[in-house]
């Protein structure tokens, strides 16, 4: 563009808002102070200049929106002209004289005669507004309205494509603010279109005044011949005036219509019109045959029809003649292309891209993710990426929701890195019923929820007020999918953040933090190390929400150690207050099983220290044994309380990962993470 290449433009357009202000500003001053008719003159054709420049811009348009200014433009444009106007009516009822455009276009244009320039002016105004500027009008009051109404739908639609791993969040976000920006676009050009009409109410006002004006003013003060000479002079005039006027007034109003008439493209109108209407070479061939038979008939022409007939026929040829060789050419073409890929090692780098979360499905459950049929399946993933964010802090890549035709109809699977690791069925004509105490059993089919393996029952719409009244927890099958999908990411989450995934959030904290991350990575730790420690947070299911504190804390103590247990134990102690509320009821007590110190003991002397870390090598009879301690306890106290294990510091991580096989969703937690405000209570104790 030339605002790059060329300095002098360069500087001039950086100051390009003074200019439009002070334009502005001389728009309103011309309407007041009176100017000479070379200046006049001057402003008439760079008015008709503008013009033209705006309907080509236009036609050059891709896209509505690429023209967004048009709205303004035609506002000010019309203030300009009318501008004009004022000053053409001062100088013609003043002197008689408004400058050489405007006395040949009185003269010239119309062959001097006034009639004839009238009747011209008046048709030019007719065309303005009743055809040009009211479907203008009526196209831009229309696409607003549709716009506005299409807006949830397309909305939905760009969900769904981030959703289906179509496009990026960055995408995501850019079509939102064009949907906006087209809404706006549309809504304003209604308003414009109602200048233009305006404009030309005011252009046949404003000539029968300075006809009347004139002829009074001439013949009376001027003193300038008869009547009839007055007549003329200022009919020319005026009518002279008009046509300036009303010129550029009919390019902006063809303008104006060509822009809300522009549906999105991939070329300007021109070459859209050429692709378009010339197409089909038979339509030209069928229509110059037509006008053949026209201009034999003898009461009509012959000669125009025949032209145009031979025009047409010779195009249609031409036509014709250019498609058969480009389907050729394409043929040829295709052909060496497939011997090009004989020839050359297939490229399977594009087989090689593996998504991280993949929901497969039946073709019976495909109605879940068609919105037609009422499935929000979609919008439902939005939900749970949104609630997994609130929840762990974990930005959950886009869910890839393919149909599977290999699977039963009903069943669907969930794969975590292209291994299927997860799966249930639904049946989408049934709900599932979950006995939630001692209710009496239900009809139905017997089945577990995918979630937590709990027993359940699937039934019927018609069995559903009845489950609930006798205190079944009732579930439709799409939240039953959802409720599946949440546990499964929760429950992966470690494996699902990517060194990747951790530079963009640490990227975003450090926009705000910049010290924080500066003092830690890559002076102290390694992107790869910090990794490691925050893939242990959320293997226990800890929020990284509050990564601040996380780098901090590693700041402080990977100076003492690189050990990435001991410091995963640090940041869970500077967490604590977050951590502990998880666990904490609505009176502040949080519910424990301790262990004891022949526990704590044997597992001390269990811990094997090398230079790789420390590793826990207990012996099996002895961690049978506190497995069955364990389930002892928990069998003993399992009324539904939510309760954590607690132990000392330098043995919670060793004794979560002695019990994480048999007991995973039960939380270990040290002492050191309980902050003093929060009552504890101990309902049993682990022996051996």
């Amino acid at each position: 563009m030339a605002t790059s290449e060329t300095p002098v433009v360069n500087k001039l357009f950086r100051h390009s808002d003074l200019f439009v202000t002070f334009g502005v500003i001389a728009i309103i001053v011309m309407m007041i102070i009176p100017m000479q008719g070379w200046v006049l003159s001057l402003l008439i054709v760079f008015n008709i200049t503008a013009s033209l420049i705006i309907i080509l811009v236009s036609m050059y348009n891709l896209e509505p929106l690429q023209f967004s200014i048009f709205p303004s433009l035609l506002l000010i444009m019309t203030l300009f002209r009318l501008a004009l106007n004022v000053s053409s009516t001062r100088l013609i009822l003043l002197n008689g004289y408004a400058g050489e455009v405007i006395a040949q276009f009185g003269n010239f244009v119309v062959g001097g005669n006034p009639v004839v320039g009238l009747i011209v002016f008046l048709i030019l105004v007719v065309i303005q507004f009743i055809v040009i500027t009211k479907g203008s009008e009526r196209v831009a009051e229309v696409a607003a309205r549709f716009t506005l109404d299409a807006m949830p739908g397309k909305q939905m639609a760009i969900d769904a494509d981030l959703n289906a791993g179509l496009i990026s969040e960055a995408e995501a976000k850019k079509r939102r603010i064009d949907i906006q920006k087209e809404a706006d676009f549309y809504g304003a050009m209604d308003g414009a279109s109602k200048f233009v009409k305006g404009d030309a109410i005011a252009g046949i006002i404003i000539i029968l005044i300075n006809i009347i004006g004139g002829i009074i003013i001439g013949t009376f003060q001027l003193k300038m011949g008869s009547i009839g000479e007055v007549a003329r002079t200022f009919t020319l005039l005026t009518v002279g005036d008009g046509l300036v006027s009303q010129i550029p007034a009919l390019l902006l109003s063809t303008a104006t219509g060509i822009t809300v008439t522009r549906a999105a493209s991939d070329s300007n109108l021109g070459q859209d019109l050429t692709k378009q209407i010339f197409a089909h070479p038979k339509v030209l061939a069928i229509t110059a045959l037509v006008l053949v038979l026209l201009g034999l008939v003898p009461s009509l022409p012959t000669f125009p029809f025949l032209v145009i007939a031979i025009g047409c026929g010779l195009l249609a040829y031409l036509m014709q003649k250019a498609v058969k060789d480009s389907y050729e050419r394409k043929v040829q073409d295709e052909e060496i292309k497939e011997v090009e890929e004989t020839k050359k090692p297939e490229s399977v780098y594009s087989l090689l891209n593996v998504d991280t979360l993949e929901l497969e499905l039946g073709y019976g459950l495909i109605p879940l993710v068609d919105s037609s049929q009422g499935g929000d399946l979609l919008d439902r993933v939005v939900l749970i990426r949104r609630q997994i964010a609130l929840e762990l802090g974990l930005v959950v890549p886009p869910v890839r929701i393919r149909d599977n035709m290999q699977l039963e109809p009903n069943k669907y699977i969930i794969k975590l890195k292209g291994v299927p690791l997860a799966q249930g069925e639904l049946l989408l004509d049934h709900y599932l019923a979950m006995n939630s105490g001692d209710a009496p059993s239900i009809a139905g089919i017997e089945t577990k929820e995918p979630a937590f393996g709990l027993p359940a029952t699937w039934i019927t719409n018609e069995q559903r007020d009845e489950a609930e009244i006798s205190g079944y927890t009732v579930v439709d099958p799409p939240s039953v999918l959802a409720t599946h999908l949440t546990e499964f990411i929760k429950n992966h989450a470690a494996e699902i953040i990517t060194r990747q995934d951790l530079q963009v959030l640490i990227d975003h904290v450090k926009k705000d933090a910049p010290a924080v991350v500066d003092g830690v990575i890559p002076q102290l730790l390694t992107l790869s190390e910090v990794h490691k420690v925050i893939a242990n947070l959320l293997s226990e299911k800890v929020p990284i929400r509050d990564m601040v504190s996380i780098l901090e804390a590693l700041g402080d103590y990977s100076s003492i150690t690189k050990d990435i247990d001991l410091l995963t134990e640090y940041v869970r102690q500077a967490l604590g207050r977050q951590i502990a509320n998880l666990y904490t009821d609505e009176n502040g007590k949080i519910t424990v099983i301790t262990i004891s110190p022949e526990v704590e003991q044997v597992i001390r002397n269990s811990v094997k220290e090398t230079e790789q870390g420390n590793y826990l090598a207990i012996d099996p009879q002895k961690a049978q044994q506190i497995l069955k301690s364990l389930t002892t306890v928990l069998e003993q106290y399992s009324l539904g309380l939510q309760f954590i294990i607690l132990c000392p510091p330098v043995v919670r991580i060793y004794f979560r990962r002695l019990i994480e096989r048999s007991y995973p969703n039960i939380p270990v937690m040290s002492y050191n993470e309980i902050p003093a405000n929060i009552e504890v209570e101990a309902i049993g104790t682990v022996n051996i």
